[in-house]
């Protein structure tokens, strides 16, 4: 068997191919171009690899991982993680990309249970959306921040009247309050106003767009307390194609919500894993913490962890592995990625 590793950069991508043993076998360097592309791919009929592991392939490599996808090659995506790891295993401090092209090329081989690339459909543009709403929404976060400090330079003790600057109520007032004032900061902060009424008309219209999607794909997500349309259309956005985690372990060590063993001798322990996809854990943390407060048997859950001696947050943890494991078996169970790629 052999494996190809692919560095992507924006410009180029190292190509890398080693054998069945992990010893090197030919290198190369194309341009990250539709020609780089088609170049590769001649290239790699040469040396009839079995898989092609891709560091960076919802980035820089995405629309080569797509190509190889289209030639018929399996291609996986490589953690940057597992690539540190493997640059650590050797005995030289050098890297280059063609290095980084090797340890890849050893990990797509080593490792059996890598993760499939994302295929465009209806998934891939839930996640487009998704991820422009998350920026649209977190600018509207900095602009409302700019705004509040300028209304407490403007009119100290503003906030008794003025609450959150995300609602038209809340704008309205601050533009009332704004009117008729010549001074430069004055002016800064009316235009911050008009900025945040499109901004928010954008998200409400976006987020719109989104549950309509969510609906569409027909997620037996809902079903789960705490997710609602948008927090579906959200999680199928990070995760994607469900196939891609064989297990439920392997889904909740993606998602940083399965813990580190960290045992020794005796004493057996584990310690939190901070690694995974943050923004899906973060998700799965805003659903432990709904169901804690309005889930009935997520509340007795979270208290009898707490009974068994556990601490507040090793409590949520603990839930937040169960919601993992939970989100992975709907999503088996329905295979919404089956009429979406």
């Amino acid at each position: 068997m052999r494996a190809v590793g692919i560095d992507s950069h924006k410009d180029t991508l190292a190509v890398a191919v080693v054998d069945e043993v992990g010893r090197q076998v030919a290198t190369t360097e194309v341009a990250n171009t539709p020609e780089g592309f088609e170049r590769l791919a001649g290239w790699l009929t040469r040396h009839r690899p079995e898989r092609v592991g891709i560091e960076g392939s919802g980035g820089h490599g995405r629309q080569v991982a797509l190509r190889l996808l289209r030639a018929g090659y399996e291609v996986v995506d490589v953690p940057p993680q597992l690539t540190a790891r493997e640059r650590r295993r050797q005995r030289t401090p050098a890297k280059s990309d063609i290095t980084d092209a090797v340890g890849i090329a050893r990990v797509t081989l080593r490792e059996a249970h890598l993760p499939g690339v994302r295929t465009n459909g209806d998934l891939e543009d839930l996640r487009v959306l998704v991820r422009y709403r998350r920026e649209l929404v977190a600018e509207r976060t900095r602009l409302a921040s700019r705004l509040h400090a300028d209304l407490e330079q403007l009119h100290p003790g503003y906030q008794q009247r003025i609450g959150r600057l995300t609602t038209r109520r809340n704008l309205d007032r601050a533009r009332r309050l704004l009117t008729g004032d010549p001074q430069p900061r004055a002016v800064v902060a009316r235009q911050r106003v008009t900025q945040l009424r499109q901004l928010t008309r954008q998200i409400t219209d976006l987020t719109s767009e989104i549950t309509q999607r969510a609906r569409r794909l027909n997620t037996s997500l809902v079903t789960i307390p705490g997710i609602g349309d948008l927090t579906a259309a959200e999680l199928l956005a990070e995760i994607g194609d469900i196939s891609r985690y064989r297990t439920r372990a392997q889904f909740a060590m993606a998602n940083g919500t399965a813990p580190i063993p960290a045992s020794s001798g005796r004493t057996q322990r584990y310690r939190l894993n901070r690694g995974g996809n943050r923004r899906l854990n973060r998700i799965i943390h805003l659903i432990a913490l709904t169901q804690i407060s309005h889930h009935p048997q997520a509340r007795v859950y979270y208290q009898r962890k707490q009974a068994e001696g556990k601490t507040r947050r090793e409590a949520i943890r603990s839930l937040k592995r169960h919601i993992s494991d939970r989100i992975y078996r709907t999503l088996r169970d329905t295979h919404p990625h089956t009429a979406l790629t």
